[in-house]
């Protein structure tokens, strides 16, 4: 009885659909930013800041802001499709900083602050490629230098730059700089976030 007992347990807990994770890499600015931008969209599971795109085959932050290893500050973006869609994250990211300034956003000044796509199939890179074609139509943007390029690789950054914002709040760099950008996505997008 038992085993019984046992086989339809573990036909019922089999048949729960465990939960879909896809992955979305962007970069734009620090990625201290970029990562407050995305923390509290509903749908998105973790997002990890780190390096990519660069010719070394490791990255950690005084190399890849001396700009020796040609990586870019990118979050990993791990997301339930089933809940929020890829296209919307675009919309976020691309609310989240500005595409056309080369190299820069704001104060952040270097190469490895540029603002970069990595995909990870060719739905997300066409996605990417329509929803700028789509910007620069409706003028909200124009000259989007916004990189699209296929992910290779990604280096989580070290444990003090996770979770910045949530964890320095009155760090002057949060208050002056990230807590503007999460006002103006959260008036501007508030039915995509959990709070």
């Amino acid at each position: 009885i038992m085993k019984i007992v046992f086989l339809i347990l573990m036909f019922f807990l089999n048949m729960e659909n465990p939960e879909q994770t896809n992955y979305a890499y962007f970069g734009g600015g620090c990625f201290w930013c970029i990562e407050a931008a995305f923390e509290n969209l509903n749908g998105v599971i973790d997002v990890t800041s780190g390096y990519s795109g660069g010719e070394e085959s490791t990255a950690n932050y005084n190399d890849v802001s001396s700009g020796t290893t040609k990586h870019a500050e990118i979050c990993e973006i791990a997301y339930n499709p089933d809940i929020i869609t890829f296209n919307t994250l675009l919309e976020v990211f691309f609310l989240a900083h500005d595409p056309t300034t080369l190299n820069r956003q704001g104060n952040d000044i270097g190469a490895h602050y540029r603002s970069i796509i990595f995909y990870c199939n060719t739905t997300q890179k066409q996605n990417s490629e329509n929803y700028i074609k789509k910007l620069e139509a409706l003028k909200i943007y124009t000259n989007i230098i916004t990189d699209i390029v296929p992910l290779t690789d990604f280096y989580p950054a070290e444990d003090y730059h996770q979770n910045y914002f949530t964890l320095n709040p009155n760090q002057a760099y949060c208050t002056f700089v990230i807590n503007p950008k999460i006002k103006k996505l959260k008036n501007a997008l508030k039915k995509y976030y959990l709070d």
